[in-house]
């Protein structure tokens, strides 16, 4: 049980797991901000209490629950508003005494960490996450052993929990789910990775025995003061979770349900808008888990069809509150994006950029972004100085960077490559050294780099050049969703990639030449399909999958084709043709680049067409 058997120290704690378990991906927005709430509060409001927690604190002094979350508001508010050091100063002096101060506090330096990639931040993140899981221990329950055992045979116990022992729950589970993020990142070896998987299914659990108290206290109308509180971290967290998990390929979903686990999508929305729509702290970290599930997995883990409206919603009041504050931006530039109003995100990115120089993390975000617009506008150049920002200040993934910079300039005249000093060739060669492992796994976006980039290998007689590598990864990070509302920017792209088709006709045959002619007709039928020709597009498709066997190096290309098919038949309404579809590329191929990425999207589209999987 969640509320029993609770040592006293945390190096005792990492004894008592039991099960490991897969890695279990945590939303970006969520690990975030995971501790705070909006609040209105004024700028003198807000300097007082950061003067008041100048005087430190001492091991005998306690900040009362009140307390506790009141500056947390605070802290919310300043961090809202881009004042980044500001919120961790109101939150550093108590963070040992204060269960929510520490989480507060420890989330923000988790969050430096997971943006900057720098191993000293990193280290500093598990640091503070550790004293956190030490503050919130103080305040959990202590149960005897007789207890301990009682607890396994009824829950009667559970509404005994004092106000301040469940809210140390909630505040205890959230820091262990943050703490296993950052054991993935901070070492590759074994003992880690099960470290962190143990420790996700420690929170998991934990939640669940939250929810039952929940329900223990709202059918005997239990009342307290901040109760509302503690319903929205517990909606948070189970709505989180269960989202989470129902992303994943059905046959790992029944492997984590057999150990405890459960992923139900429509459970897990409606546990966040519930808790968005209340008024407990944890509301606006219910509305940004969604707005991340709108505006970024959808589109990446999943079909491309994305709730558009919602995220509208659910942003508007954050936007009027904080319409300076850099992640408010960053959202509304999203959703405009996703709309295909690109020149209006375009602008608003370039906003986001300039509000704030604190944290130059949320620059590299926006120079993502805006390189990936410039591609889909084929602006090369501008494309390129974005890309090549993200290499020299980035540390998220130097591999994915050095390709795509490289990948870019491959689609420029080469007169326009001597102006940037660059050697395309030297930077494809530099791909393969700089791939990095998380949880000792490689990242399948930097495997996919490396594979492409040996064309350019010095083993090789001469470099091989590359076929449209700026659009295949485009196609890879789903951008076609995106340019799919842009019939202008559509007709442009398929005028480059016919081009490139009858440069393709006119070379001699090499080893690469399938290869190359299947990657541009999935491109050329992407476009095709985007324009709402599906017949042309259907033949592009048939020419990829008739030339399977042929394929030496790309065999990804068809099982994707496969999925690009599936939807061309979803939209003549032809559902039958379509799941098959997608269960012939779930079922019959394995071991090709990028195979999670589309099992992931395949889930989703069995998901939303409501069609039970039999894997």
């Amino acid at each position: 049980m969640a509320c029993v058997d609770k040592p006293t120290e945390l190096g005792a704690d990492e004894d008592i797991f039991e099960d490991a378990l897969e890695t279990i991906s945590i939303s970006s927005s969520d690990m975030a901000t995971s501790s705070f709430h909006i609040a209105s509060c004024d700028t003198k409001r807000a300097t007082r209490w950061l003067r008041g927690s100048d005087m430190g604190s001492s091991s005998s002094s306690k900040v009362d629950l009140k307390s506790g979350l009141e500056e947390c508001a605070v802290a919310l508010s300043l961090f809202l508003n881009n004042k980044f050091t500001d919120a961790l100063e109101l939150l550093r002096p108590w963070a040992k005494e204060s269960m929510y101060h520490a989480l507060g506090y420890s989330t923000i330096v988790v969050l430096q960490a997971v943006m900057t990639f720098e191993q000293q931040d990193i280290q500093n993140g598990i640091s503070a996450m550790k004293d956190a899981l030490q503050t919130c221990q103080k305040y959990r329950r202590k149960s005897t052993v007789v207890e301990s055992f009682s607890s396994f045979l009824s829950r009667g116990s559970l509404e005994q929990l004092s106000e301040e022992e469940m809210h140390a729950e909630i505040c205890y589970a959230e820091c262990l789910l943050q703490k296993a993020a950052l054991t993935f990142v901070q070492d590759e070896n074994m003992i880690s990775f099960i470290k962190g998987g143990l420790k996700i299914r420690t929170s998991y659990q934990i939640y669940k025995e939250c929810l039952s108290i929940l329900h223990v206290m709202q059918k005997n109308k239990l009342e307290q003061e901040f109760f509302y509180e503690f319903e929205g971290g517990v909606k948070l967290g189970i709505g989180t979770f269960n989202l989470m998990l129902s992303l994943l390929p059905a046959r790992i979903i029944r492997l984590l349900e057999f150990i405890g686990f459960s992923g139900n999508r429509e459970l897990g929305l409606l546990q966040l808008r519930e808790g968005a729509s209340g008024r407990s702290m944890r509301s606006p970290l219910c509305c940004l888990t969604i707005l991340g599930f709108h505006t970024y997995i959808s589109l990446i883990l999943g079909t491309g069809e994305v709730n558009v409206a919602e995220a509208e919603n659910l942003l508007a009041p954050f936007l009027q509150q904080f319409p300076n504050g850099s992640l408010m931006l960053f959202y509304h530039a999203r959703i405009e994006l996703l709309k295909g109003n690109i020149e209006e995100a375009q602008e608003i990115f370039r906003k986001c950029i300039s509000v704030q120089e604190e944290w130059k993390q949320f620059h590299h975000l926006c120079y993502w972004e805006l390189m990936w617009i410039n591609v889909f506008q084929q602006n090369w150049m501008q494309a390129y100085y974005y890309s090549d920002l993200l290499c020299k200040e980035s540390k998220w993934s130097k591999a994915t960077y050095v390709f795509l910079k490289a990948a870019i300039l491959s689609m420029l005249p080469e007169e326009d490559v001597l102006t940037t000093n660059e050697n395309v060739v030297a930077l494809f060669r530099q791909v393969d050294g700089l791939k990095q492992r998380i949880a000792g796994k490689s990242l399948p976006t930097e495997k996919f780099a490396v594979r492409k980039a040996r064309r350019y290998s010095p083993s090789l007689p001469a470099p091989v050049k590359l076929v449209l590598p700026a659009l295949e990864m485009m196609y890879v990070w789903n951008g076609f969703s995106i340019v799919g509302k842009r019939e202008d920017l559509c007709e442009n792209l398929l005028i480059t990639v016919e081009k490139a088709e009858e440069a393709l006709q006119n070379e001699s045959f090499s080893d690469y030449s399938v290869d190359d002619e299947c990657l541009v007709k999935l491109l050329k039928g992407c476009c095709l399909k985007n324009l709402q020709r599906p017949l042309q597009a259907e033949l592009c498709f048939n020419h990829v999958k008739e030339s399977e066997k042929l394929l030496k190096y790309d065999h990804y290309l068809v099982p994707f084709t496969l999925f690009e098919c599936a939807f061309l038949h979803k939209s003549q309404g032809e559902i039958d043709k379509a799941i098959k579809d997608l269960e012939t590329a779930r079922n019959n191929y394995k071991d090709y680049s990028l195979e999670s990425r589309l099992h992931f999207r395949i889930q989703a589209a069995l998901h939303l067409w409501k069609k039970p999987s039999s894997d």
